[in-house]
């Protein structure tokens, strides 16, 4: 017994050394190590064949690389040292990779030093190489250059180190990530004498669950994917990790749908005539997705625990009327519901045409109302007081059967009489935090169903775990015409942005309209609530962007094109920080068609439906994700005429913004395009309110890689939380399951 731990500090397993100690100092500086435990699970982010030499390809300049090499050449020279004024020698070699031939030099104060690493380095032997790579003359360089030989001299003592480390490697070499000087053979040394020495590893799968679903124990599955002997090893290793992640998410899930079932909620059934009297006056047939889902929706509200469902559609498939249906049928059972709408233009919007659609339904109380109708309230933050005060008595007394708002409808002073639906539009812009200050404002659980046009990563991620039950409509929107999309890479093509002036002003001259979005408002201020696109690489870490200036500007763009390319057009601007009354008054007279060009931000991402706006024009398009891009692209081509969408960047052919574009530019299909967006951004924290992606809370799983590992979890949470809910026969299991209910990303799922 060695009475290490998986508490115990780094320092037992790392040495009392002065370099050990500034190896443990970074680790827990920069990686957060501190215990042993910590160590273990600082898993290996990649793995290269040490049989074969490295297939390398797309080198970047400054890049850390990691490759198994064959030495090539190598020579010894000397030189004078400026410093000591003293003769020294360097190294210089080359090394043959699956690609190009990297240069190395390292230096020695004296020639015996210099011999021995020259004999290390004799052309056909092996190892392991890392450093950052950088060009000179034309040739890539490995900067800085450290290595594990595989194939060391055995009569020269002083490669004993090296050999003892080459003789442990196994056929896949472990590549950690790391940092200052801590290399990653330093890690693969400490891990492996740790797991020798660690006493006890407490496996919370216990030995029948292990059994049932055909995973290891912890141990046999640390030493698997620390030191893998092969690809099969390495496999039955990750499935261990991503099905014991998988189950602890899933049992969190799981605890949380009981506990929301066990709240109950009113069962709204209906009562009144305010549904049927609207589908009586319906102008048209609901297509055959839109009767299924109102049936479903039906059925979810007539149950006693809440409803939690999202529906999911292409821009302009009919959504809005369909929680119009659900939410008429709560009025009906004597309830209130309320539509969160994220921004004033699209509140506006949703007021505007359900009232349209409602017609004398929407006059209850009022002259020449209808015998069922009810009234709609509407609340933004920019009302006046008086206003304000009206719409919230009417909610407050119940006379306001509808009420859309955009976030003052979260305000603690905002009361409901009996909110029994909530909608929340465009999900994605709202937080956990924000929609669960809505939902709480119910006296019983209200019945929820939250909607989106593209759902993003984090949609998908959670339609994936089964928290939300989906509905889909996947009939082409009534009336679209194609949408013709292509990329304008000024990179390669400035003069380009020139025709794409000529291209608005040809539309115009057809009697069309155009919109053209910016990514900021003006000066260095960007839109509110809009998050700049993030490009990541494998280890989350964020990629530069590359660009030329400023991002265009709503309030600088529109005068310089009013006076310069499209003189003589009719130009207006829009953005979120404008007066009220002004955004209104220009969204009523881009409507009308009293304005050629629309220059504007992510304002009109949603809800704004204008027929004859037939294009539209992104400028640096790369600030956007898919799911928005897809969004604003569906702007255009909404009243039976072509629509052009135009993505203006000044990205690179084959960086992570320009196969966005091209993604999008390839395809009108909003499903396939949210599984990119997935694959490109990863999933975000699927139990917390963060939405971005690239710090993502699962450390093993993938979405759309382990769908059918997260589904048999589910199954397997679902069977022990009903037949144990406490998982008293897991004891281990339980804890790991309560730490992460504890933890601040866990936040109530039924929430979001």
């Amino acid at each position: 017994m060695t009475g290490i731990t998986l508490d115990s500090s780094i320092a037992t397993v790392l040495g009392s050394g002065k370099k050990d100690a500034s190896k443990a100092k970074a680790l827990q500086e920069k990686l957060g190590m501190r215990t042993v435990g910590d160590l273990l699970w600082h898993l290996p982010r990649t793995y290269l064949k040490t049989g074969e030499v490295t297939e390398v390809s797309g080198l970047v300049e400054g890049q850390p690389l990691t490759v198994v090499a064959d030495v090539v050449s190598t020579r010894v020279a000397s030189y004078q040292d400026r410093r000591t004024h003293r003769q020294a020698f360097r190294v210089e070699a080359v090394v043959k990779t699956d690609g190009p031939a990297l240069r190395m030099t390292l230096f020695a104060r004296n020639k015996g030093v210099a011999d021995w690493q020259a004999a290390r380095l004799t052309p056909g032997a092996k190892g392991v190489f890392t450093g950052k790579v950088s060009t000179f003359n034309g040739n890539w360089q490995l900067n800085h250059p450290q290595m594990v030989m595989l194939t060391d001299d055995p009569d020269d003592a002083r490669a004993e180190s090296a050999r003892a480390m080459a003789e442990s490697l196994k056929a896949l070499f472990p590549i950690y990530r790391v940092t200052g000087p801590v290399e990653t053979w330093d890690i693969q040394r400490v891990v492996s004498f740790a797991l020798t020495v660690v006493d006890d590893m407490p496996d919370a799968l216990p030995d029948w669950l292990r059994d049932e679903h055909g995973v290891v124990d912890l141990h046999t599955a640390m030493r698997w994917i620390h030191s893998p002997d092969d690809y099969g090893q390495l496999g039955a290793a990750r499935k261990r990790f991503r099905f014991e992640e998988a189950l602890v998410t899933q049992l969190v899930m799981a605890r949380r749908r009981a506990a929301v079932r066990a709240l109950g909620a009113r069962a709204r059934t209906g009562g009144g005539g305010l549904l049927a009297a609207f589908d009586e006056r319906l102008p048209f047939t609901l297509t055959e997705g839109q009767r299924a889902i109102g049936d479903e929706l039906e059925h979810d509200l007539a149950q006693p625990h809440p409803m939690n469902r999202l529906l999911q559609g292409e821009v302009g498939s009919g959504k809005t009327l369909v929680a119009l249906r659900a939410m008429l049928r709560v009025v009906d059972s004597g309830g209130q519901a309320a539509l969160l709408a994220p921004t004033e233009v699209l509140a506006q919007q949703h007021h505007r045409s359900i009232g349209a659609m409602l017609g004398d339904l929407a006059a209850g109380g009022m002259l020449g109302g209808a015998a069922d109708a009810t009234t709609i309230a509407l609340l933004t933050g920019s009302m006046g007081k008086a206003a304000r005060q009206e719409a919230m008595l009417r909610m407050a007394s119940g006379e306001a059967g509808l009420v859309i708002g955009t976030h003052a409808l979260l305000e603690d002073k905002v009361q409901f009489a009996d909110l029994g639906l909530v909608v929340v539009d465009e999900q994605h812009r709202f937080g956990v935090e924000q929609r669960a200050a809505l939902t709480d404002k119910a006296g019983a659980p209200p019945h929820v169903l939250v909607m989106t046009a593209t759902p993003i990563p984090r949609t998908v991620a959670m339609t994936v775990f089964g928290d939300l039950e989906v509905s889909t409509l996947r009939e082409l929107p009534a009336g679209r015409a194609p949408i013709q999309s292509t990329v304008v890479p000024l990179k390669d093509q400035p003069q380009w942005l020139n025709r794409v002036w000529e291209r608005v002003r040809e539309e115009v001259g057809k009697g069309h309209q155009v919109y053209v979005v910016c990514p900021r408002i003006g000066g260095d201020e960007a839109e509110e609530g809009q998050v700049d696109q993030l490009d990541v690489d494998d280890d989350g870490d964020v990629l530069p962007s590359v660009r030329e200036g400023q991002l265009a500007a709503v309030e600088e763009l529109a005068p310089e094109l009013s006076g310069g390319a499209l003189s003589g057009l009719r130009v207006e601007m829009l953005h979120g920080k404008m007066p009220p009354d002004d955004k209104d008054r220009v969204m009523r007279a881009f409507s009308a068609g009293d304005i050629d060009v629309l220059v504007s931000t992510t304002v009109i991402e949603v809800g704004v439906d204008v027929a004859n706006a037939t294009t539209m024009v992104l400028l640096d398009a790369d600030r956007f994700g898919v799911s928005q891009l897809h969004q604003l692209r569906g702007r255009v081509g909404r009243g039976g005429l072509p629509g052009l969408c135009l993505m203006v960047t000044h990205s690179e052919t084959g960086s992570p913004a320009r196969d966005r574009l091209d993604a999008v530019a390839g395809s009108t299909d909003g499903f396939e395009l949210s599984r990119i967006d997935l694959e490109q951004r990863q999933e975000g924290d699927v139990l917390g309110a963060g939405q971005s992606g690239f710090r993502s809370s699962l450390r093993h799983l993938k979405v759309l890689r382990d769908e059918k590992t997260i589904v048999a979890a589910r199954d397997a949470a679902e069977k022990l939380v009903a037949d144990d809910p406490s998982l008293a026969v897991a004891p281990l299991l339980a804890e790991r399951v309560d730490e992460l209910e504890r933890s601040s990303k866990s936040d109530f799922m039924e929430r979001s």
